[in-house]
């Protein structure tokens, strides 16, 4: 390894924490330290298509070898040092509970809001840590204060339980939803900013928009749209839940009032992690979902009190984002963004195949859906389950009927022809 080499590697190691750090890995998880040799000797251009490389980081992970899962989408597996993690502190915290649960593992948070906040480009006085997207937006969309009458703009493709918690705030407060319905796919950018702003009216006080949308991995132009909304004093509220940690940006850049995301998906962190991000000057006009001593307080560690929880699940937060920097944000996007050009490009040349997802990386990454034409969107799903083991997930949702395929970054070429191959086979089967 040459001078430049040996210089980027170390640049690697510290990305990820300190040298103390790999020293403690090379003793566990000599896979890692692999990985990190292999990164440092060739380019990240080189990285994205070099199938050893992938291997490695397959092999970090303990996913099963009998099943091929493309429906990361849904949750994603935690590497190794993820999951070790979660187990050492899960004992320690069993040694004398309420002692290392409560004065050493909860004493870990502001270092750990910390590592959050760097990851996420923000102050660390921005970010509550939650234990899922549902529960960062719902401390959003029911701490909000709306009189009857006032206007929330959302859309029919947005997550099914920020639909209903805005639902049920219609239903006891009398607000008012003005619903969009979006046309998808599309790369029209100016249609989708259009779709919301001319929804907005002098009574509208919030606009709730999702980034990446779930059910087809469309991206829509949030940060565009909050610009918008803010002109005229609307609060915009930003389901992140599939875009942290897989495409490139930090949480501010978006432009929101509000935002939540789940840290299970995309940072691969333990089930049952979240955050919620606040701009500083709504913390204390936003209220606690779970009530707190001061529920206007401008602190936004008043969002925390969520009583006993697993403080192994928390901690273990922190691997899972050395994992990330490991890799690196951006070489992870653009793997992502090959494997789905990679299966996309190959299926939308088969006869009776169409590709429900713009393929235009300013518009998606790794969520692609496809249809096969005269057949039904769960038996696609099901066929490819029960007889060649991959798992996919049928969307049947308004403006949206197709598979559902997500890859992750352990997700091979060679697992992708499995898939492409299945398809094939399927789409001779029926003609």
């Amino acid at each position: 390894m040459d001078i430049a080499s040996r210089r980027n590697f170390l640049m690697n190691l510290s990305a990820i924490g300190s040298l103390s750090f790999l020293s403690k890995l090379s003793k566990s998880n000599q896979q890692l330290v692999s990985i990190l040799s292999a990164k440092a000797e060739k380019s990240e251009d080189e990285l994205v298509t070099d199938e050893s490389f992938w291997y490695q980081i397959k092999m970090a992970f303990t996913v099963s070898p009998t099943l091929i899962n493309l429906n990361n989408g849904g949750v994603s597996p935690q590497p190794k040092v993820v999951q070790d993690a979660v187990e050492r502190y899960n004992k320690l915290s069993n040694e004398t509970p309420s002692f290392y649960m409560w004065r050493t593992l909860d004493d870990g948070r502001e270092p750990l809001r910390r590592k959050l906040a760097e990851l996420a480009g923000c102050s660390p006085d921005n970010l509550a840590i939650m234990r899922n997207s549902s529960e960062a937006l719902e401390n959003i969309i029911f701490g909000i204060t709306l009189q009857r009458g006032d206007e929330v703009v959302l859309s029919k493709q947005d997550y099914p339980n920020m639909i209903n918690a805005w639902k049920q705030r219609e239903h006891r407060e009398g607000i008012v939803l003005k619903w969009i319905s979006l046309d998808l796919p599309t790369t029209d950018e100016d249609y989708l900013y259009r779709s919301y702003t001319k929804a907005f009216t002098n009574k509208t006080k919030v606009v709730h928009i999702t980034h990446l949308i779930n059910w087809c991995g469309q991206i829509v132009p949030t940060q565009k749209i909050a610009i918008e909304a803010r002109s005229k004093g609307i609060l915009s509220v930003v389901d992140g839940a599939h875009s942290f940690a897989h495409i490139e940006y930090k949480i501010p850049d978006l432009e929101g009032d509000f935002y939540g995301t789940s840290l299970h998906k995309w940072l691969c962190a333990p089930f049952g992690s979240g955050l919620l991000y606040v701009k500083k000057d709504k913390i204390s006009s936003l209220y606690p979902l779970m009530a707190a001593g001061d529920p206007i307080s401008s602190d936004i560690r008043k969002f925390e009190n969520l009583g006993t929880r697993s403080f192994a699940i928390e901690q273990a937060i922190g691997q899972a984002i050395d994992f990330h920097y490991m890799i690196g944000g951006s070489l992870k996007q653009k793997r992502l963004e090959y494997l789905k050009q990679y299966w996309c490009n190959k299926l939308k040349n088969i006869n009776g195949v169409s590709i429900h997802t713009p393929l235009d990386p300013k518009f998606s990454c790794a969520i692609a859906n496809f249809k096969i034409a005269n057949m039904e969107t769960h038996a696609i799903s099901s066929e490819l389950l029960s007889k060649y083991k991959v798992h996919t997930v049928s969307i049947v949702w308004d403006n949206i009927d197709s598979v559902r395929v997500t890859p992750n970054v352990y997700t091979t070429t060679r697992d992708l022809d499995v898939f492409i191959q299945a398809v094939e086979k399927i789409v001779a089967s029926k003609s």
